[in-house]
């Protein structure tokens, strides 16, 4: 099937649109689901390990899950995933204990692990190969925007309405997801492969994309300190006594990252991986001492905009570097590599900070983290050739 040569067709369009739709649904819950399931009975303990659970289970489904991209078509196992995280919401709302909640919190997690892969790759079938850049970065602001806005409303109705409530909105976010994805006319079914060679194929699982694993590495680095300030900003700064607006923190973080790809967006193209390596490298180091320090707003408004920076913008470099790097038939698994990077860096930053904050005072927090900076410097130097290969035409 020939690609259209515009960008941005009806079918882009809804596909990066239903992505923020599920992966609003994903993120406004995650704020919820500790008190919730504390609500229901659960210790703290049982409590974290409800909140845990998706992140690591996400780690051994996203092998699967990319293997099942590249053999099945894009539509159908992103509207399996949409209904999933439906099934998985409704189930929250109606759990009467919480252990019930593990349970739910698995079948969303495995709906989100197929969203993110699938529609990733969606969106990488639709665009020009010259284009994936410049898609990949909106395709990234839709995620960024979704996981900004998503935990701020769901506090703010939670304290309205209650956890059941509250959650609703999350289940009426992914049937929205569901929903538009039917009016997509590209299925983006894989090319040259019948029922039967999909099914035998199955047997030979890859579990990564070897041209992506630095990728993968790398996404793990960028990610750990952002999702350690996720978790963590709020304890932190009250650990600080800092008089700060801590939940204005990752809207001023959206802001400058939606100015930053509207205004960067043709450059994704043609720019070299290490150009964006470097300036992003030095936003890293610039907005972990940053927070190390900060006494004001303003210091912590700065400290979003370099994450933005840091973290927001090599992303989407991350991201469409991986579909680049990878052949067209392993897109799929391409992406499932860089989601696991994600996947590590989302579970174990929060884990490994929560028990370096236990051995150290709270002051330390982000000047330990400076130690990710030399490795990922390592990880770059050592693969650069083929990074800046992805930029052929350069």
């Amino acid at each position: 099937m020939v690609k259209r040569k515009r960008i941005y067709t009806k079918d882009v369009i809804l596909v990066m649109a239903a992505s923020f739709f599920f992966m609003f649904s994903t993120m406004f819950v995650n704020p919820l689901i500790n008190g919730y399931a504390k609500s229901l009975g659960a210790s703290s303990a049982f409590a974290g390990i409800i909140v845990g659970i998706m992140s690591i289970a996400a780690m051994f489904l996203r092998p699967i899950a990319g293997n099942l991209t590249d053999r099945f078509s894009k539509y159908r196992l992103s509207f399996v995933g949409g209904v999933l995280i439906v099934v998985g919401v409704i189930g929250y709302v109606l759990a009467p204990t919480s252990s019930w909640l593990l349970l739910f919190r698995l079948i969303n997690g495995s709906g989100y692990v197929l969203c993110t892969v699938c529609m990733t790759t969606w969106l990488a079938f639709l665009v020009p190969r010259a284009h994936v850049g410049q898609a990949m970065g909106f395709y990234g602001l839709m995620n960024a925007l979704a996981m900004a806005i998503a935990p701020a409303l769901a506090i703010n109705i939670y304290q309205k309405t209650g956890y059941r409530l509250a959650i609703i909105a999350s289940g009426i976010s992914a049937c929205l997801m569901v929903i538009m994805i039917q009016f997509v006319g590209n299925k983006a079914k894989p090319q040259n492969i019948n029922k039967s060679q999909a099914q035998n194929s199955l047997l030979h699982i890859k579990i990564i994309q070897k041209n992506v694993l630095p990728i993968a590495m790398l996404t793990t680095l960028f990610a750990f300190p952002y999702f350690s300030t996720q978790a963590d900003l709020v304890t932190y700064a009250e650990e600080q006594h800092l008089n700060i607006n801590v939940g204005s923190y990752f809207l001023i973080y959206a802001v400058v990252l939606l100015l930053i790809r509207t205004t960067l967006k043709n450059l994704f193209d043609t720019v070299k991986f290490g150009t964006w390596f470097w300036v992003s490298v030095a936003a890293t180091l610039i907005y972990l001492i940053l927070l190390a320090t900060m006494k004001n707003n303003f210091l912590m408004g700065l400290a979003a905009a370099f994450m933005a920076v840091g973290y927001g913008l090599m992303y989407s470099v991350l991201q469409s570097t991986a579909m680049l790097l990878a052949p067209i038939s392993e897109q799929g698994l391409a992406s499932s590599t860089f989601y696991l990077g994600l996947d590590i860096g989302m579970a174990f930053g929060p884990i490994i900070m929560g028990f370096v904050n236990d051995l150290l005072p709270a002051k330390y927090f982000y000047l330990v983290q400076l130690i990710l900076v030399p490795f990922m410097i390592l990880i770059y130097l050592h693969y650069r050739t083929r990074l800046n290969s992805a930029i052929r035409h350069h």
